[in-house]
């Protein structure tokens, strides 16, 4: 079986970035410098493409927020490809968490346990941070049985990225706190018939394919 390289992208900048917990609140869009950023990894992702297994991108796929398609927008123009919408890439679902200010949930005893025992947490009214990490790996284990020997790029979010990465390095989920995805970063593992491997975290360079693997 051929290797399948997935590119993560975290969406752009938002107004609500590092403030608030937006989670699937619709209507939050990409900030001016959110859109910026797009564009840059949109210019990164198509100059560095021929390197990329398959000598190229042969699909963008995007979780259904507005803020990651407008990520995946300049992409997918950029590839001159159109952009997908796969569920299972969506952010957390936070339930009654959602769009309150992190300053505030810092406070709360329960936020401690997302810290450092997040394996255990469940948002209330929403989703577990290991049923967010079943959903993530499943969907992208079969976006690459898709795609095999090729490359595609997903458009997420922080968490669902990071808990993604920490699937593929075997780090268990309560240390995934320990991963950095910053905004418009881009992460990439390469999914061989062995193992995945992890080649880039947290990128906000000129990306590059994996040529010494």
């Amino acid at each position: 079986m051929a290797s399948t390289l997935v590119i993560y992208v975290r969406h752009g900048r938002t107004p609500t970035t590092g403030a608030r917990l937006p989670g699937r609140a619709p209507g939050l869009h990409l900030s001016d410098k959110g859109r910026r950023q797009a564009e840059a990894v949109a210019a990164q992702l198509a100059e560095a493409a021929a390197g990329y297994p398959g000598k190229g991108v042969a699909a963008v796929y995007t979780s259904p927020m507005e803020r990651t398609r407008e990520t995946a927008a300049p992409i997918a123009r950029a590839l001159g490809l159109r952009v997908r919408t796969a569920r299972g890439l969506n952010e957390c679902q936070f339930g009654s968490w959602t769009g309150r200010r992190l300053g505030d949930l810092a406070k709360l005893k329960a936020w401690a346990t997302v810290q450092g025992q997040p394996s255990t947490f469940r948002f209330p009214g929403g989703e577990s941070f290991a049923e967010m990490q079943a959903r993530i790996t499943g969907q992208v284990v079969e976006l690459v049985a898709r795609h095999p020997g090729r490359t595609i790029v997903c458009v997420s979010h922080a968490d669902p990225i990071k808990a993604a990465l920490a699937s593929a390095l075997g780090t268990p989920l309560d240390l995934f706190q320990r991963i950095v995805v910053g905004p418009a970063s881009v992460s990439m593992v390469l999914h061989t018939p062995e193992r995945p491997m992890v080649l880039t975290v947290n990128s906000t360079g000129p990306p590059s394919g994996p040529t010494s693997v």
